[in-house]
C-alpha cells in the first residue's frame, strides 16, 4: 500500500493554487487533539454505537455573511438559499458570468444533519474553483451546535449483534437520500428553465454526490442514480447489518452492487470510527473503479472546518477536476507509482478495478 501527502497537491494544482502552494498539504495535524476538545465539550457516545465528531467549528465560517464570497480558488464563491428550492443550501462562484458550465455536485451532511451551512469551509472552497454545490438543509445562525450526534460507527471485528441492536435503536435522520436526488432533479430543472439565473450554466453530464458519516450513507444510496458519474464517500462506510439511517431504504451491503461509476473512499486513520466500515466496504467492491485513502492523525472530523476546507478540500477539488473534467494534472495524485498521494507520507491510498 502506498502513501501520499499534502505536499502533492502541488502535483495537480500548478500556479492556480498560490495560498496551497504556500501551505501545502504537508501540515502538522492537530485533528487529534481537536477531537478531545469536541470530546469536553459535550459530543456524547450513541450507546453501543460510538462517538462520531462533526467537523471542527470554525468561529469565523460562522461570522462571515452568506453573500461574502469565500474559498482559495480564481472563482471565490458564496453561499445562498433559492426560493425555488429552500429545503437546500447552495454554493457557486460569486460572478458566474464566463464561465465554463459548472459540474453538479449534490452533499449530504454528516450527522444526516438538516443545516446547510454546516461544511461551510470545505464546500465553499470547491464551489470556487468552478462547481455547483447542492447541499442539504438549509442555513442555520448555528450550523454546529453542541450535543450533535452523527449516527455513525466503526464496523467492529466481532459482536456484531450488539452493534445491529444499537443500530436499530437510532432516532430517525433529520434528511433523507432522496434529497440529493431532489438537488440533482432541480439543478437539471433550471438549467433548461429560460430567465433562470442558472441557465445553460451547469454541465449537466458532469453530475457528483458526496456526504460525510452519514451523509456518506446517503450519497451511497444516491450513487445509484444513472445520472451520477463520480460518488466521494467521506469518513463513512455501511454497516454490516441492514439501517435506514441514511433516512431512504433499507441498505444493506448489497446495495454496493448498484454503484455503476468510479467511488472514492476517503477518511482519517484508525482512530476515525467509520475507517472500517470504508475498508470493508471498499474491499467489497467488484465492478466499479475505486480509491481508498486515509490520512495519518486525521479522525472523524476531518478537516472540513480549517480554513478553505484544509486537505480534505484540496483533495476533493483534485478528484473531481479529475473525474468530471478529466484534468489530467489532477489524475496524477492518485495514480501512477509516484503519484502525489503515493509519495506522501501523510497518507495511505490504494486503487482497483482500472482506475486510471
Amino acid at each position: 500500500m502506498a502513501t501520499h501527502g499534502v505536499g502533492g497537491c502541488r502535483v495537480f494544482v500548478g500556479g492556480e493554487r498560490p495560498e496551497r502552494a504556500k501551505r501545502g498539504l504537508d501540515m502538522n495535524w492537530k485533528i487529534k487533539s481537536s477531537a478531545w476538545l469536541c470530546l469536553i465539550a459535550g459530543w456524547v457516545v450513541i450507546p453501543a454505537m460510538g462517538l462520531a465528531a462533526p467537523p471542527l467549528r470554525s468561529a469565523l465560517a460562522d461570522q462571515v455573511a452568506a453573500s461574502t464570497p469565500m474559498g482559495s480558488g480564481p472563482y471565490r464563491a458564496v453561499m445562498e438559499v433559492d426560493p425555488g428550492l429552500p429545503t437546500h443550501t447552495l454554493y457557486h462562484p460569486a460572478d458566474m458570468s464566463g464561465q465554463q458550465p459548472m459540474p453538479i455536485v449534490a452533499w449530504g451532511n454528516g450527522a444526516c444533519w438538516n443545516v446547510g451551512n454546516a461544511f461551510r469551509w470545505f464546500l465553499s472552497d470547491i464551489a470556487s474553483y468552478g462547481y455547483f454545490i447542492l447541499a442539504v438543509g438549509p442555513i442555520a445562525a448555528d450550523p454546529l451546535p453542541a450535543g450533535m450526534r452523527t449516527p455513525m460507527a466503526p464496523l467492529p471485528p466481532a459482536n456484531l449483534a450488539s452493534v445491529a441492536a444499537g443500530a436499530l435503536k437510532l432516532p430517525p435522520p433529520a434528511t433523507h437520500s432522496g434529497q440529493l436526488i431532489d438537488a440533482i432533479n432541480w439543478a437539471q430543472a433550471e438549467n433548461e428553465r429560460p430567465g433562470s439565473r442558472f441557465f445553460h450554466r451547469l454541465d449537466t453530464r458532469a453530475i457528483a454526490v458526496m456526504g460525510q458519516s452519514c451523509g456518506g450513507v446517503q450519497a451511497i444510496e444516491a450513487s445509484a442514480d444513472p445520472r451520477v458519474r463520480t460518488s466521494v464517500i467521506w469518513n463513512s462506510g455501511l454497516f454490516p447489518q441492514a439501517t435506514r439511517m441514511a433516512g431512504g431504504k433499507e441498505l444493506t451491503k448489497a446495495d454496493l452492487k448498484a454503484l455503476h461509476a468510479p467511488i472514492a473512499y476517503i477518511s482519517g486513520d484508525e482512530e476515525d470510527i467509520a475507517f472500517a466500515n470504508a475498508n470493508d466496504d471498499y474491499a467489497r467492491l467488484k465492478q466499479v473503479p475505486a480509491l481508498r485513502l486515509y490520512g495519518r492523525g486525521i479522525t472523524h472530523g476531518g478537516t472540513y472546518n480549517e480554513r478553505n476546507g484544509g486537505a480534505f478540500a484540496d483533495i476533493a477539488v483534485a478528484w473531481l477536476n479529475w473525474q468530471l473534467k478529466s484534468d489530467p494534472k489532477s489524475r496524477h495524485l492518485f495514480v501512477g507509482p509516484n503519484c502525489g498521494l503515493c509519495v506522501d507520507p501523510h497518507w495511505v491510498i490504494q486503487s482497483k478495478n482500472n482506475l486510471r
